[in-house]
């Protein structure tokens, strides 16, 4: 009886045709981004938790945002007053080291005759001027080198020149107004006072 009614694995039964799958594209019409979009979310359903955890997330974005922005400028404040009192320590401790410095009887004197030109009794001291034009006095502050320099020149040369600067320079005494002619003395006479007034 059972076997009446099932037809075998391996034969087909005569009364249902075959069914042949037909191609994806043949079943499916073809649909537009924005159908396929209003599908795809008219097919998200939410439920009551995930919404309230929603909500959570917006409402902590809210409340936490302004509080982290001004964590992040009260953080840079703080690294710009600790760079700021880095820099005062260093001043301070230079202050320090130049104190310290002062302290040394030495250094005072040293400080004494370069800044105020100050000398020992018993001493004398000379003050050059440096009378250099500005570029001979700059090429004094290059580095110095380690080879030996030999400048060529006529010594007898730059003495004879120096000697008839030196000559022909104007006096101290004069300045821009010519001097006055010296008086001329009076010539002395032959003869006495008295002799005259006879």
């Amino acid at each position: 009886m059972n076997a009446a009614r099932r037809p075998a694995r391996g034969s087909a039964s005569p009364t249902t045709p075959a069914i042949t799958p037909a191609p994806a594209a043949a079943r499916r019409p073809r649909q537009s981004v924005r159908q396929v979009a209003s599908a795809w979310l008219s097919g998200i359903r939410f439920s009551g938790f995930s919404i309230i955890m929603m909500g959570v997330l917006v409402l902590a974005v809210v409340v936490l945002a302004p509080s982290i922005a001004e964590y992040a400028k009260q953080r840079q404040q703080i690294a710009e007053l600790k760079a700021d009192v880095a820099r005062q320590e260093a001043a301070v401790a230079e202050l320090a080291e130049e104190r310290e410095r002062w302290n040394d009887e030495t250094f005072i004197v040293t400080q004494a005759r370069e800044r105020l030109y100050y000398v020992r009794p018993g001493e004398v001291s000379y003050l050059v001027i440096d009378d250099r034009a500005p570029s001979g006095s700059s090429s004094a502050d290059r580095a110095v080198s380690a080879e030996v320099t030999e400048l060529r020149g006529d010594w007898m040369q730059t003495l004879l020149r120096s000697m008839m600067t030196a000559g022909l320079a104007p006096s101290a005494g004069s300045g821009s107004s010519p001097a006055p002619a010296p008086t001329p003395a009076p010539e002395p006479t032959d003869q006495p006072a008295d002799e005259g007034t006879r």
